[in-house]
């Protein structure tokens, strides 16, 4: 069991050895957690994002809460942008999908400064989503 359930949050950006543990555990042990985790996703550069992205990719069906204020947020479109490529591809929930045709069809200007509704589109176009 976990002493310290922060102690599974990695320190920084290649901090391998903390991420490669989550693997280990279900959502429901690290539910508290996931907004820090996601954090670990505004820079899929970095080594320890594509470890805590499949993590994350195993439970996404259970963190539409946690994804949905990123997508809805205007604060950090390159964070947006690489939520819809590790996202976009696997969700099923009809509620991400929405915002993703939203950014697609709809972007804010910031949204097209970052190229975030190109992604957006991709992703539709690619599922085939209406």
């Amino acid at each position: 069991m976990i002493e310290n359930i922060k102690d599974l949050i990695p320190k920084d950006k290649s901090d391998l050895f903390t991420a490669e543990k989550l693997k280990h555990y279900s959502y429901d042990d690290l539910k508290e957690i996931i907004p820090d985790l996601l954090e670990w996703l505004q820079d899929m550069n970095w080594p320890v994002a594509k470890t805590v992205s499949e993590y994350l990719l195993s439970i996404n069906d259970k963190i539409t809460s946690e994804l949905l204020p990123i997508l809805k947020s205007n604060k950090d479109e390159v964070w947006k942008y690489w939520i819809i490529t590790v996202f976009g591809p696997v969700t099923q929930c009809p509620v991400i999908k929405n915002e993703i045709i939203r950014i697609a069809v709809s972007p804010t200007k910031n949204e097209k400064i970052e190229e975030v509704h190109e992604v957006a589109q991709e992703i539709m176009n690619s599922r085939n989503w209406k």
